[in-house]
């Protein structure tokens, strides 16, 4: 594997097998998505579950959510992987992590990401400890919260209003993953992946884990196909035995796109990688990593991707505070979902028919002749009194 990285990486070849991973993967039907009643569930238009491997609400009229079920029979894992909530379907979202046993959620996202918000505020913060949702009668108080770096860990009670049952539930925040990108380094991602890990809540003896970003594709992709395949690593004691390649075409059989630019595929190799090192018996290595990832430095305001100067709003949109960012139109806010000008594909790709949204890119890129004011058109009373005042001179 080693090996085949470097001849990858040495010719340039991660555009071509990026796009040959995209020719190859099952397209199935998603049609339920479709549903008129479905639209304002969906956060991306072209982001659909396929309806064979689609979650399935139990104690609703409607039992469509937008997020699918990857199971890896031979790693024993499974997998939800879900669209960052809207502000609409927050109850559905606690609802199938309550119908499904699920003990961890794994956010990949920020709530707002250059100026646009890709996921709803769906678990409450230290200035409000507990949110409620009356549609599907759930309250969720918040137990605890272990701020890092770079990732955040928190200990939520989920109370299901009905039968008085709560149930402790593990929120695993990575908050400096940019959208379309990748995290910092190997290190820090696998420190985050292993500190999920040690949960349990990964394993056999719990519902599947949900894994969110903003579309449920990208990050999400790259954290469950790492994942499954340091597990297929440890079975087979030989990191010669895993095709990164043919797992990620397996995981596509459930959820379409899921790694969404060659970025994403190189750095899904460059962590399998490097955590064979752990797999393999390297015990210094996970200390390595927690040192690399300066996880106990303060944490910034915003992320930065390289060569760019940080954007967007503070830190109190991402998990401190619960509040509407400004810009947004009402319409907006009581739907909860987002409108565009301008698209990206849904592999990261342009030229496919289906296209996911690229929000961030409209909120610097209004035409100038657009932000200013139009100037009113004279009425007919007006001209005339032009025309009489022209008329006196």
């Amino acid at each position: 594997m080693d090996q085949d990285f470097r001849d990858i990486d040495s010719e340039g070849r991660w555009q071509n097998l990026y796009l040959e991973i995209r020719n190859q993967s099952h397209e199935c039907p998603y049609r339920v998505a479709k549903y008129p009643e479905n639209r304002n569930r969906n956060r991306y238009r072209d982001v659909s579950p396929f309806d064979h491997s689609r979650v399935k609400l139990e104690s609703t009229e409607n039992d469509y959510i937008n997020a699918s079920l990857v199971v890896m029979e031979e790693a024993r894992r499974s997998y939800i992987l879900t669209q960052g909530p809207l502000r609409n379907t927050c109850g559905h979202f606690w609802l199938m992590i309550w119908e499904q046993k699920t003990k961890a959620v794994i956010m990949l996202n920020r709530v707002i990401e250059k100026g646009s918000e890709k996921c709803a505020q769906y678990w409450p913060t230290q200035d409000e400890h507990e949110m409620s949702f009356r549609d599907t009668r759930f309250i969720v108080t918040l137990l605890s919260e272990d701020v890092k770096s770079y990732y955040t860990t928190r200990l939520l009670e989920l109370k299901n209003a009905n039968t008085g049952e709560t149930r402790e539930i593990y929120h695993f925040h990575y908050t400096t993953w940019p959208d379309f990108g990748v995290p910092e380094s190997p290190a820090s991602f696998l420190n985050f992946l292993f500190k999920v890990r040690e949960s349990g809540s990964l394993g056999p003896d719990h519902g599947p884990a949900v894994v969110h970003c903003s579309a449920g594709i990208g990050r999400s992709g790259t954290f469950s196909l790492v994942d499954t395949c340091l597990v297929l690593m440890d079975k087979s004691k030989g990191p010669s035995s895993v095709d990164i390649k043919k797992i990620l075409l397996d995981m596509r059989k459930y959820r379409m796109g899921l790694i969404q630019t060659p970025d994403q595929l190189r750095f899904s190799y460059m962590a399998v990688i490097e955590g064979a090192k752990c797999i393999m018996g390297d015990s210094s290595v996970q200390k390595q990593w927690r040192e690399l990832s300066k996880e106990d430095q303060q944490p910034g305001s915003e992320f930065t991707v390289p060569g760019q100067q940080p954007k967007g709003p503070s830190d109190r949109y991402n998990g401190s505070r619960n509040s509407r960012p400004e810009g947004e139109s009402e319409q907006e806010r009581k739907t909860g979902t987002e409108t565009t000008s301008k698209d990206q594909d849904v592999d990261g790709v342009t030229g496919n028919a289906r296209k996911r949204p690229r929000d961030e890119r409209t909120s610097n890129s209004a035409p100038k002749t657009l932000q200013k004011q139009a100037k009113p058109r004279p009425n007919d009373s007006e001209k005339k009194r032009k025309r009489a005042r022209a008329g006196d001179s």
